[in-house]
């Protein structure tokens, strides 16, 4: 077995295999996997993404730490952080809250975005340049910046196929805008409905039986989604404190998949590892998780604009909230308000008559 571990993140790996002197590593729930020589020092190898044809090269150091210091750090950059990515692009610009806490030359945090965050980030203060990553089977993440008490300048890295610049100013009162506004049911459909196969074929649809007269939450995410996971494991863990008949949960899986069986596989497998027992219906596949894509699927909705948007429809089928991305565990006091949101606003439909 092997441990990732991402700040107060955990990540228990027990898929690995050894041939001769090579080994391969398959992360949970998602369809990245490392393949490796094995040497004195570590590992040598490749990250592979086979659903994009992306190959990373690594290095695992035995007994190494993930970034090396080579002075104190002289800027300390706790708190709220007012954030814009590719500042001067008119198509790929958009905002974020960067979140840390430093002690000493470690750093902890993340990023949130109008639609998610970058989950568990980990790093070093080294002088006055911020290191910070993640690594979770589904991305690998790198930030590097040049700090002052009030300003950060740098770039973000994601595998090794993306950059782009970032800049943030200190700014505690900082908020983004409510998820709940982003996405929203157009004119003119007064009902929230869809057709979709369930890995066995079988076509669902949300105006079938055995939905009447329930509660739904529809759950739009991917098997490749690190936010969609955490959304996931929060739904099961609810699901099992809070057992209720008339509360159904309905994920439509839109899957970065060459084929249709590779996708069903996928989400088979996301089940299995997540425990999930509520349907994943297969919405879409192909090469890239097009949002244009699948809002043509759902065309009741505006736009979907991240993975996941989450619905929720009351006992007549009506869409009465539509929240746009997930803050996860590693957002701190955003995930515990959304977790509270969540619960007061489901047990206010499952009151009404």
């Amino acid at each position: 077995m092997i441990t990732i571990f991402n700040a107060d993140e955990q990540i228990i790996v027990d898929e690995i295999t050894y041939k001769n002197d090579s080994v391969t590593i398959k992360l949970p729930a998602f369809e990245g996997y490392l393949v490796a020589k094995i040497n004195k020092s570590g590992l040598l190898g490749s990250f592979i993404k086979p659903s994009l044809d992306r190959v990373v090269p690594f290095k695992a150091t035995k007994n190494s730490v993930r970034f090396l210091s080579n002075e104190n750090a002289n800027v300390n950059i706790t708190g709220n952080w007012e954030t814009v990515f590719s500042a001067n692009s008119e198509t790929d610009s958009y905002i974020a809250k960067g979140i840390f806490n430093q002690k000493e030359n470690k750093v902890t945090g993340t990023f949130r975005t109008t639609t998610g965050d970058y989950r568990y980030l980990e790093g070093i203060m080294d002088g006055d340049s911020l290191k910070i990553s993640t690594f979770d089977g589904a991305h690998a993440f790198l930030f590097t910046a040049k700090a002052t008490d009030s300003t950060l300048n740098g770039f973000f890295y994601s595998d090794n196929h993306w950059k782009e610049p970032f800049t943030a100013k200190l700014n505690n009162d900082y908020k983004l805008p409510k998820e709940d506004d982003l996405t929203f049911i157009k004119e003119g459909y007064e009902y929230f409905d869809f057709s979709f196969p369930d890995t066995r074929g079988r076509v669902i649809s949300l105006s079938d039986t055995e939905f009447k007269d329930k509660v739904i939450i529809i759950q739009i995410m991917g098997t490749w989604c690190p936010n969609c996971l955490d959304e996931s494991k929060y739904l099961v863990n609810y699901l099992k404190e809070n057992p209720n008949n008339n509360l159904q949960i309905i994920a439509l899986a839109f899957e970065v998949a060459k084929t249709r069986s590779t996708a069903y596989q996928r989400i088979n497998r996301f089940k299995e590892r997540v425990g999930i027992e509520y349907p994943i219906l297969l919405a879409q596949f192909g090469n890239e998780a097009n949002k244009n894509l699948a809002a043509k699927k759902l065309p009741m909705l505006n736009r979907v604009i991240s993975y996941p948007t989450t619905i929720f429809l009351d006992k007549n089928k009506k869409v009465r909230k539509i929240h746009t991305g997930f803050n996860g565990p590693a957002t701190g006091e955003k995930y515990t308000e959304f977790t509270d949101d969540f619960e007061h606003f489901v047990d206010s439909l499952l009151n009404e008559d």
